[in-house]
């Protein structure tokens, strides 16, 4: 069990985050620090290798040929056409 001494406004703070999602304080704080560790563990990955961007790239331009071209001219009617 670790045990951590809060600031009493930090504390305040943490309680009325976990009482506005509805969770318990300790429930709330377990999954911040569940995904403070997560983030840490996926920041220290490995570059990806020209093959895993070119593949990337790749698959993000699979159906480029599906999007309509934009007009010349980009106007306020243009943008909010359909919406009155």
């Amino acid at each position: 069990m670790i045990r951590i001494k809060l600031p009493p406004e930090v504390e305040t703070r943490l309680i009325e985050q976990a009482q506005a999602r509805g969770l318990e304080v300790s429930a709330y704080i377990e999954g911040l620090l569940e995904e403070a560790v997560s983030d840490v563990a996926t920041s220290v990955r490995q570059p990806r290798t020209p093959e895993e961007i070119r593949a990337w790239l790749d698959s993000l331009a699979q159906f480029s040929d599906k999007i309509p071209p934009l007009p010349d001219t980009i106007s306020r009617e243009w943008i909010y056409q359909g919406h009155d």
